[in-house]
């Protein structure tokens, strides 16, 4: 079996839940580049030190970090930030007060951690890709583009793919995306979003990365708060622009069935510095709004 070539223990804290935290960097349980097995969590990723896996295993209370591949000693060194053990939650307990549903939340979930990649384009290439489609649309079109590129990923899991080189996605003519359930539009976004990569990576913050991403032709406020929330483990992103988190979050807080972005953004203003975590405790909740007429699986409606 491959010998890791970097490995750290990390304490995380009492209740601290290892599959909930990291299940947003994983599309599905077949994500080609990152997926949960037997209770490890293996996650493929470039760095700047080239490509790289890693694994996170919870043992005797501790969490096992351990790095395979060139980049290595990079995943190793975020570790704790992928798992999500540099989520800050200060002052989020006097906010989550104000409102007996999410103070509830907070209480049953406090073992849910939000991760920080600190890589931008993996995730911009999902968000692209989860524009305007059904989650089943998007999961297609990102697999096969992974896998179009396809370049097998270090460590002992197989198979796991990297994800694709920005650098050959921005070469790479719109109509190669097609057979993919991806239309010019989107490519486009993405080519475009590739070629402006190394920008990206080099932002400071979530908010310069907001910034920048919205200067992309293509890509809206939904898509930059899809990226920074994981890539920066932004606590306050809100993916305006949403077919369903307006009316979850109304329903949620206000007994309202329905509601607009205004309505929601109204509603999650107590709680600002941590609007995108009420979202990700009322998605763990697993708290939906009724459904009237035909069940709607649009990801991304208004704004991309």
């Amino acid at each position: 079996m491959t010998a890791p070539a970097a490995r750290r223990t990390l304490r995380p804290p009492a209740g601290y839940r290892l599959a909930a935290s990291v299940r947003g960097l994983t599309f599905s349980p077949y994500d080609p580049c990152a997926r949960i097995a037997a209770g490890t969590f293996w996650w493929a990723t470039r760095t700047p030190a080239g490509p790289a896996t890693l694994a996170l295993r919870p043992e005797a209370g501790e969490l096992i970090a351990e790095g395979y591949g060139p980049g290595a000693d990079w995943v190793v060194d975020r570790a704790d930030a992928v798992a999500g053990l540099r989520d800050h939650l200060a002052g989020f307990a006097e906010l989550a007060a104000a409102h007996p549903l999410i103070a509830r939340l907070a209480r049953e979930h406090h073992g849910l951690r939000m991760p920080a990649t600190g890589l931008v384009f993996p995730r911009v290439l999902r968000a692209v890709l989860e524009q305007k489609v059904t989650g089943k649309e998007a999961y297609r079109a990102y697999a096969a583009t992974v896998r179009h590129f396809r370049e097998p990923a270090p460590g002992p899991l197989q198979p796991l793919l990297l994800p694709p080189e920005p650098a050959a996605v921005a070469a790479t003519p719109y109509w190669v995306f097609h057979p993919f359930g991806v239309e010019q539009r989107r490519a486009d976004t993405l080519r475009r979003a590739a070629a402006v990569a190394d920008r990206l990576e080099r932002c400071a913050d979530a908010a310069e990365a907001t910034r920048r991403l919205t200067a992309i032709p293509g890509v809206g406020p939904w898509t930059a708060a899809e990226v920074v929330r994981v890539a920066y483990g932004d606590p306050d992103a809100v993916s305006v622009g949403d077919y369903h988190i307006p009316n979850t979050v109304a329903w949620a807080l206000a007994g309202e069935p329905r509601g607009d972005d205004a309505r929601m953004l109204a509603l999650l203003e107590p709680f600002r510095g941590h609007r995108g975590r009420v979202c990700l405790l009322l998605e763990a909740a697993g708290i939906q709004a009724p459904r009237y007429g035909p069940r709607a699986t649009i990801r991304s409606f208004a704004a991309y």
